[in-house]
């Protein structure tokens, strides 16, 4: 029996090539040797970072390896806050928690937070927090929830009207739209492989020479001494394969996402009621969040796992109690719906008959949460 994956903002199957070029170099020995098997291992590394920075529009030694885009996230506002002398940070308040979590601990620590404010769509609405400097300005590219694209280069260029170093949380970008590190005029920039068909355990921190993040963790000074630690080399050169693929057929995979993605949004809204749409353009082509009122997403959840087919909440779920999402508490959702939200993410492997399974059962599914109630 088929299972229709619908969650691919959470991870995405690892492709093919992927996979294979990581068995292909799983032998390989530390890179910081100086014995030919180290330096062969070297090679491997390097390669795949020149292809890296190709593919994303950097130079090779902007481009830093880390285990997931979470610490890379840490790395860039942990370090660019130590690395100033400011003690002010601005993000805000529809981060993922690698973002968000990160600077509410340099709050706890003394450091003046200051959140930018977020309109019904999602998007960031005011950039003047940005008039004053601050050690590092953080916002993400693209809405791990909604799918929301925020006004990137707005963001960019009122931080640098006032000196103030720019983080970007591409996780959700990279490999599914155009990035150009140099053009964009960020400071540093997330990404996570297995967010595009790479290795889980692989994460990219790009970063400019100056002003560069300072050392988070402290060891041998590997990857500029930014993230010191034994280079993984069968990882970078999976994540670069994979993003590698990915680049080349993003534009024809977008399209085909997109359109699945109308069906499927248009068949929910035939069949059943009083749905609100949390998803507006512009928006990441595979993207679908929704809320049901009257619904838990937790009962959703579990009634289409049922059914075969897998999709989240996209909100944080603590001892088994669905809490509504910080994301749409923030765009100014009440409560009681935001608890009803549920998210699809569309992928790879996501195909018509994956849209079909959704929508044949999609009604009865909610009618049955919403008699389920709301627990209180």
């Amino acid at each position: 029996m088929n299972t229709f994956y619908m969650d691919h903002a959470a991870t995405t199957p690892m492709r093919e090539v992927a996979a294979a070029t990581w068995m292909e170099y799983a032998q390989s020995l530390n890179p910081a040797s100086q014995y030919g098997s180290g330096r062969r291992a070297r090679s491997v590394a390097d390669s795949a970072r020149e292809e890296i920075a190709q593919l994303l529009g950097c130079e090779p030694i902007e481009v830093i390896f880390t285990a997931s885009g979470t610490e890379a996230d840490n790395i860039a506002v942990q370090g660019l806050f130590q690395s100033s002398k400011l003690n002010r940070v601005v993000s805000t308040a529809i981060e993922h928690p690698a973002v968000l979590e990160t600077v509410k601990s340099l709050g706890a620590n003394g450091a003046d937070v200051d959140l930018l404010p977020i309109g019904a769509d999602g998007r960031v609405s005011s950039f003047d927090l940005l008039e004053q400097p601050a050690a590092v300005a953080a916002m993400m590219w693209a809405n791990n929830e909604t799918g929301a694209i925020q006004p990137v280069p707005e963001f960019i260029a009122a931080a640098q009207a006032s000196g103030t170093p720019t983080h970007i949380d591409a996780v959700q970008v990279v490999g599914h739209l155009p990035v150009n590190f140099s053009e964009l005029g960020v400071t540093t920039l997330a990404a996570s492989a297995h967010k595009f068909g790479g290795p889980r355990g692989v994460g990219l921190l790009l970063a400019k020479r100056s002003p560069a993040p300072s050392a988070v963790l402290h060891g041998g000074g590997q990857e500029r001494g930014i993230r010191p630690g034994t280079l993984d080399v069968a990882g970078a050169a999976a994540t670069a394969a994979a993003l590698r693929e990915a680049v080349g057929e993003m534009d024809a995979e977008a399209q085909r996402l997109r359109a699945l993605k109308a069906e499927l949004l248009d068949g929910i809204l035939a069949q059943v009621d009083n749905v609100m749409v949390h998803t507006t353009e512009p928006s990441l082509p595979g993207h679908l969040h929704l809320s049901f009122p009257g619904a838990e997403g937790d009962s959703l959840i579990m009634l289409l796992d049922s059914m075969r087919i897998e999709a989240s909440t996209g909100s944080a779920c603590s001892n088994g109690v669905n809490r509504a999402s910080h994301v749409l508490l923030a765009m100014g959702i009440a409560e009681a719906d935001a608890r009803g939200a549920i998210r699809f993410t569309l992928g790879r492997n996501t195909t018509e008959e994956s849209i079909k399974a959704v929508l044949g059962v999609i009604a009865d599914v909610v009618s049955r949460a919403r008699t389920a109630g709301m627990a209180f």
